[in-house]
């Protein structure tokens, strides 16, 4: 068994909960361009990619195709009600004061956008420099792709399996199972569904986590704890 020796966080739904707030800027202006989608619906599908993905992925399934520019528009529109609205996820101070081992965060979102949420939330001298930016990386493929995970092993020098990291999507659970790390599945945020842990488990989390004061005793669980089977 592998010791934990460095913790990977995901940024949105797990340290700050903006996952809604995204999401319903997404759903507003996909709207005004002839998209109809619940936000519920929206946040179960799409929860983890980035906007360029998410309006790709519906290209391809309506033959509907939006204008260039409804990326840009809609990445500032969230990024302005991110600036308004946005607040960390409960508890994640006293999580961070009560983890011994190195941590980063690792997410699709963009590093000004993670400079920008961090610093709202009184984060981001909590991490830096260790924020990694899948999109702002050379080479680095956004999650579901394991890369940004396997980049940040090789800033910190340590194997695979010694790291930790803490999901709340289905695609980012699934790239740290690639990575060959252990993955834990957060439902803590004001996005979580019915169906959420068991989606996050499907994709191949070893356990669930509902608040974020939980991740101290799964860390130390796993110094001794083998995980899944196979």
């Amino acid at each position: 068994m592998a010791e934990p020796k460095l913790i990977i966080f995901d940024c949105d739904g797990v340290l700050i909960d903006s996952e809604t707030i995204a999401a319903q800027a997404e759903v507003d202006l996909l709207r005004e361009h002839g998209y109809e989608n619940d936000v519920k619906e929206h946040i179960l599908r799409f929860t983890g990619l980035n906007t360029a993905r998410t309006i790709k992925i519906i290209e391809q399934e309506t033959g509907r195709y939006f204008p260039d520019d409804l990326d840009a528009k809609i990445s500032d529109e969230i990024d302005s009600r991110l600036w308004r609205d946005l607040k960390p996820v409960t508890g994640v101070q006293r999580v961070l004061d009560q983890l011994d081992q190195p941590r980063c965060i690792c997410s699709n979102s963009s590093d000004g956008r993670l400079k920008m949420s961090l610093t709202k939330t009184d984060l981001w001298d909590r991490f830096r420099p260790y924020i990694f930016s899948a999109s702002s990386l050379v080479d680095v493929k956004d999650k579901p792709a394991p890369d940004v995970y396997l980049h940040a092993a090789r800033e910190f020098g340590v194997d695979a399996n010694q790291c930790v990291v803490i999901e709340d999507s289905a695609h980012g659970v699934e790239g740290g199972v690639a990575a060959g790390m252990r993955v834990v599945g957060f439902t803590g945020a004001s996005h979580t569904y019915m169906g959420h842990s068991d989606q996050l488990m499907d994709a191949g989390a070893e356990t669930i986590i509902r608040h974020l004061g939980e991740l101290v005793q799964v860390v130390e669980a796993f110094s001794v704890w083998d995980g899944l089977p196979g």
